[in-house]
């Protein structure tokens, strides 16, 4: 029996499009019912949705023991040579 290779069509790229609008529960009550229709038949996309929704909630859930220190006037100061210098080498 062939193995079934999902093609992503249009839809799947309105549902990435959309995902975040989505998650924070700001799609129109139309577009929230497409995106749902799509996703119910769609397991990449599911798996996609469930994948992101874990990590936000991970993120939400995280909470450094110790914040790290300010940097201090020397490290700013080697940090703005360092980007002035990418940025040289970016232009020429």
């Amino acid at each position: 029996m062939p193995e079934h290779t999902h093609q992503h069509d249009r839809s799947c790229k309105e549902v990435f499009a959309l995902l975040s609008e989505y998650l924070d529960a700001e799609l129109p009550g139309d577009a929230c019912a497409d995106f749902e229709e799509h996703i119910k038949g769609c397991a990449p996309c599911v798996a996609f949705v469930e994948s992101l929704r874990k990590t936000i909630d991970l993120c939400h859930g995280f909470s450094p023991e110790q914040l790290p220190a300010p940097l201090t006037p020397s490290a700013k100061d080697q940090l703005f040579q360092a980007y002035q210098k990418a940025i040289a080498q970016k232009k020429s």
